[in-house]
């Protein structure tokens, strides 16, 4: 049965804000207008509400209030924990894999032709999983040198590919070589506890629009018992000195709510998305036997469940497959795997050694409000475009 609304699939590039995340917004944009570093009433009462949802975020995390700082998003907490650390500590060695986030890869690759840092590259398997053997490889040859200590920047769930990285591992890793260990959680928070009294990590982050909250807002974790850094956007003494400028009072609100409702539900939500991905795994198998799954995305519990990268057989329309599951009324996202002199390819992608870049490739992202009717779409639209490219 064709949906009668166009049909979201691209839930890792951002979600649809949930109705009750909105109600708790709404008096901080009409009422509640107050700036939170003024002293009197209005400005007070605004403040408490960016502290109630400072604690809400900590008590979901098991850390502290004093641990967590707001964002303009997962973009600027990365580059946060990145450069403060670098610049605080004097690092001149970072770690990290060709297949992080242009947050953390255009960062780091900034900072190294700065000669800021000298910038070593982890291996990665076919499939994209992190080498941790040869992790520690680096780590030991920076060590060996004399050098102050390495950060390490890898992410826990990849944006395009579903791979996991074992957190606790690498965070082990790297306390033996007292490295620091920063990890874009970006797609997996929300939709995976994370236990910072048990997690070795120094920062991790987080995005509101990632998990059904507003966008433009988001946090860092800093581990206080580990490391202080200096701030990197200087201005006024908000966030406890730690970030300037006037906070995003909706948005800090928005995105503490959106993450107590993904708490709340994970254990439905998740069993409902994996339930979506099992059922296109499953469909796409059994209708086109030449398809392919990309990293570890088709091993749905061992992997980041929201996402599915799926690699189509080679036709002349693998260019145009975005576009034309966009004219069906289907919003995914992907790229090709071209050569990394290109403009649109996915760099991910490009990275995987068995690639074919004669291959179309689209990655689905699910959400909470998808249904077994637009995944039975999706996947009836997909053998449509390719038994009419196989006909000509």
């Amino acid at each position: 049965m064709k949906p009668t609304a166009a049909i979201y699939l691209d839930n890792a590039a951002t979600t649809r804000l949930d109705p009750e995340v909105l109600d708790a917004m709404l008096p901080l944009m009409t009422e509640q207008f107050g700036n939170p570093s003024s002293i009197h009433s209005h400005g007070r009462a605004v403040r408490s509400a960016i502290e109630k949802s400072r604690k809400t975020v900590a008590s979901l995390l098991n850390t502290s209030p004093a641990e967590i700082f707001f964002t303009s998003g997962g973009t600027e907490a990365d580059n946060t924990a990145i450069r403060s650390s670098i610049e605080t500590y004097g690092l001149t060695h970072a770690i990290t894999s060709s297949l992080e986030h242009h947050a953390v890869l255009h960062t780091l690759q900034h900072l190294e032709k700065q000669g800021t840092v000298q910038l070593s590259w982890v291996n990665i398997d076919a499939k994209g999983h992190v080498d941790l053997v040869h992790l520690e490889e680096l780590l030991r040859l920076n060590r060996n040198t004399g050098s102050p200590r390495s950060l390490v920047s890898l992410m826990h769930g990849n944006n395009e590919i579903g791979n996991m990285l074992n957190l606790n591992r690498v965070g082990e890793i790297c306390r033996a070589y007292n490295a620091i260990f920063h990890s874009d959680t970006v797609q997996t928070m929300g939709h995976f506890q994370h236990n910072l009294q048990q997690l070795p990590v120094d920062f991790i982050v987080g995005a509101g629009h990632k998990f059904h909250g507003p966008k433009g807002v988001g946090f860092l974790y800093v581990n206080a018992e580990r490391v202080k850094i200096h701030p990197f956007m200087y201005g006024g003494a908000q966030e406890r000195n730690m970030r300037g400028g006037t906070e995003n009072v909706y948005g800090i609100v928005g995105l503490a709510k959106a993450l107590e409702i993904s708490y709340r539900d994970m254990d439905a939500h998740r069993q409902h998305i994996t339930a979506l991905k099992h059922r296109m795994i499953d469909k796409l198998r059994a209708k086109m036997p030449d398809v392919q799954f990309n990293g570890n995305s088709a091993d749905v519990e061992n992997s980041l469940y929201t996402v599915l990268n799926v690699s189509l057989p080679a036709s002349d329309m693998s260019d145009m497959l975005l576009f034309s599951l966009d004219i069906a009324r289907i919003s995914a996202s992907g790229g090709s795997a071209c050569s990394s002199g290109s403009s649109v390819g996915s760099h991910v992608l490009a990275a995987l050694p068995e690639i074919d870049p004669e291959r179309g490739y689209v990655r689905f992202s699910f959400g909470k409000y998808n249904t077994t009717n637009e995944i039975d779409y999706a996947v009836d639209t997909l053998m449509g475009l390719y038994q009419k490219e196989l006909v000509k």
